[in-house]
C-alpha cells in the first residue's frame, strides 16, 4: 500500500486548526479580507479539505452542519467517527488512512460519492443508510469474500466500483460475478463495463442470479409486510387502540395464566378457544372501529386548532405622522403643533391597538372554550365506545369461564368413572384431584383473564384523558403566551415612536 508517511506527530481535529483551513480555502483577495474581518461561520463552509494533516481522529465537525463535500485522505485515522451531523455530506474521501472496518456513516443519508481505498477494510458492511450512494471507492484494501459483492446489490444508485488491489480481484472470475451479480453498474475498476461482457456474465451465473432474485423477492415481501404492520401499528397507537384489533389482547391473558394453559389442552376446549378467538380477531368491532374513527376526528380537530391562525378581526395600523416632516420645518409655531399632533397619533394608535388586542383575546378565549368543551364531548364519547368495547371482551370472558367450568367438571366425573378415552399430560391430570381444585383453578385463570381486560382499559382511559388534558392546557398557555408577546410588542413600538418624538422635541428646544 503506497502511502506517504512524515515526521509530524499524530493531531487532533480542534477550532485552530479547522478556522485556518476554512481561512485559507475560502475567498481570496478582496472577498477574503472581508471575510476574515467579518469571520466565517462553520455552518456556511460547503467544503473543506483536511488531507496530509496527520490526523488521528475525526472531531469537532458537528458545527459544519451544510457540509456538501469533506476531504480527509492520507491522515492516520483509524476510526470512522464524528460525522453523525454531516447530514448533507455529498461527497466523502476517508482513503489512505488506517480504518479496518466500516463504520459511524448511518446518518448520512445523501452520501453519493464515498472512497474508502488504501486502507485495512475486510468486510464490506454498515453502508444501509447510504441509499443515494453511486460511487463506491474500496480499492487496495483487504477484502477477500466474493460474497461482499452481493451485499452491494440493494444500493440501486450505485454505477462506479472501485476493488482492485484487493484479494478477491486475484480470483479468476473475479469481473464475471461482479458484472453478473451487479447488472446496473457502468464502471469497474475505472473501467467501462461492455455491454458483451455483461451478457456473458448473466449467462454463466444465470441459475444462481434466479435464486438469488426468488429470495430478494421473498424477502423484500416479507418487509413490506413488515412495514404495513408497522405503519398500522402506528396509525393504532396515534388512536390508543393499539392490539386491539388482533389476538394480542386474547394471547396476553395466556401469557401468565399457567392454569389456563393447562386446562386448554381438555377436549373440547381448543375448539372453544378458535371459535372466541375468531370472534375477537376477525369478526372486528364495530365498537372498536368507532373508537378508531372518533379518536382520528379527535386528532383531526386538535392539530386544526393548534396550527391554524385563529380569526382575528382586521387591524388597522393608525399612520403616525412622518417624523422627516418636523424635521424640515423651520418655523417654531408649526414644528410645535406637529410635535403635538404626532404626540396625538401616537396615544390613539396605542388605544387602537390594545383595543383591538383585547377583542382578539376576547374572540379566542370564546374559540377555546368552544373547543375545549367539544374536545372534552368527543372524548367522553370514544371512553363510553372503550368501556363497551371491554364490556363485550368480559361477556365473552365470562361466556368462556362457564363453559369451561363445565368442560372441567365433566371431565373430573369421566377421570372418576374411568370413562375418559383421551390421555391427558400429568400437570393436566393433577388438577383433578376433587371438584373444589378444579374449580379453584379455573376460577384462577378467570381472575387473570379479567385483569387483563381491566388493565387495559384503564392504561386506554388514561391515557386518552390526560392526552386531552395536556392538550386543553397547552392551548390555554400558548394563547397566554401570545397575548404577553403582543401587549409586549405594542408597549416597545409605542415607546420606540415617542422616544423618536421626545428626542426631536428635546433637539428643538436646544437649537
Amino acid at each position: 500500500m503506497n502511502r506517504l508517511y512524515n515526521s509530524m506527530e499524530p493531531r487532533v481535529m480542534d477550532d485552530d486548526m479547522l478556522k485556518l483551513a476554512v481561512g485559507e480555502q475560502g475567498p481570496q483577495e478582496e472577498a477574503g479580507r472581508l471575510a476574515k474581518q467579518e469571520g466565517v461561520l462553520f455552518k456556511d463552509v460547503l467544503s473543506l479539505r483536511l488531507d496530509f494533516q496527520n490526523i488521528l481522529c475525526i472531531d469537532n465537525l458537528w458545527q459544519f452542519e451544510n457540509l456538501r463535500k469533506l476531504q480527509l485522505d492520507n491522515n492516520i485515522i483509524e476510526r470512522i467517527q464524528g460525522l453523525e451531523n454531516l447530514t448533507q455530506l455529498v461527497w466523502l474521501d476517508l482513503s489512505f488512512n488506517n480504518i479496518e472496518a466500516i463504520e459511524g456513516l448511518d446518518t448520512l443519508v445523501n452520501l453519493e460519492d464515498l472512497s474508502l481505498s488504501n486502507n485495512r477494510i475486510s468486510k464490506i458492511d454498515s453502508l444501509d443508510a447510504l441509499v443515494k450512494l453511486q460511487v463506491l471507492s474500496l480499492g487496495n484494501n483487504q477484502i477477500g469474500n466474493m460474497m461482499n459483492i452481493i451485499y452491494l446489490r440493494r444500493f440501486k444508485c450505485l454505477r462506479t466500483l472501485s476493488l482492485s488491489g484487493n484479494p478477491m480481484a486475484e480470483a479468476e472470475d473475479y469481473k464475471m460475478f461482479i458484472c453478473a451479480y451487479l447488472p446496473d453498474l457502468v464502471y469497474l475498476d475505472f473501467r467501462r463495463i461492455d455491454d458483451h461482457v455483461k451478457e456473458l456474465a448473466e449467462t454463466k451465473h444465470q441459475y444462481s442470479i434466479d435464486e438469488l432474485r426468488h429470495r430478494e423477492t421473498l424477502m423484500q415481501a416479507r418487509l413490506e409486510e413488515e412495514q404495513a404492520r408497522q405503519e398500522e401499528l402506528e396509525e393504532h397507537k396515534a388512536a390508543f387502540v393499539e392490539h386491539l384489533n388482533g389476538s394480542f389482547l386474547f394471547d396476553s391473558m395466556y401469557a401468565e395464566d399457567t392454569e389456563g394453559n393447562k386446562l386448554s389442552s381438555l377436549p373440547g376446549v381448543s375448539e372453544l378457544l378458535e371459535k372466541e378467538l375468531g370472534v375477537v380477531t376477525h369478526d372486528r368491532s364495530p365498537d372498536l372501529e368507532d373508537c378508531d374513527r372518533e379518536r382520528h376526528h379527535l386528532r383531526a380537530e386538535a392539530h386544526r386548532l393548534a396550527v391554524a391562525v385563529p380569526p382575528a378581526v382586521g387591524v388597522t395600523v393608525m399612520t403616525v405622522s412622518n417624523l422627516s416632516t418636523i424635521r424640515e420645518e423651520s418655523e417654531v409655531p408649526s414644528i410645535e403643533k406637529k410635535i403635538t399632533e404626532c404626540g396625538e397619533d401616537v396615544a390613539e394608535l396605542f388605544n387602537v391597538l390594545m383595543t383591538l388586542e383585547m377583542q382578539l383575546v376576547e374572540q379566542l378565549e370564546e374559540t377555546i372554550n368552544m373547543f375545549e368543551r367539544n374536545i372534552i364531548d368527543l372524548v367522553g364519547l370514544f371512553v363510553e365506545n372503550v368501556q363497551s368495547l371491554m364490556a363485550q371482551c368480559r361477556d365473552l370472558e365470562n361466556h368462556h369461564h362457564e363453559k369451561l367450568l363445565e368442560i372441567s367438571i365433566n371431565t373430573l366425573e369421566k377421570i372418576v368413572k374411568g370413562e375418559l378415552d383421551e390421555d391427558l399430560p400429568d400437570d393436566v391430570r393433577a388438577l383433578f384431584v376433587d371438584k373444589d381444585t378444579i374449580v379453584n383453578a379455573v376460577g384462577a385463570s378467570h381472575d387473570i383473564h379479567l385483569l387483563k381486560i381491566d388493565n387495559r382499559e384503564d392504561e386506554l382511559v388514561t391515557r386518552v384523558n390526560s392526552w386531552c388534558t395536556h392538550l386543553v392546557d397547552k392551548i390555554h398557555t400558548d394563547e397566554i403566551m401570545r397575548n404577553r408577546k403582543r401587549v409586549k410588542e405594542i408597549n416597545q413600538y409605542i415607546d420606540h415612536t415617542q422616544g423618536e418624538l421626545d428626542n426631536l422635541e428635546c433637539g428643538d428646544m436646544i437649537d
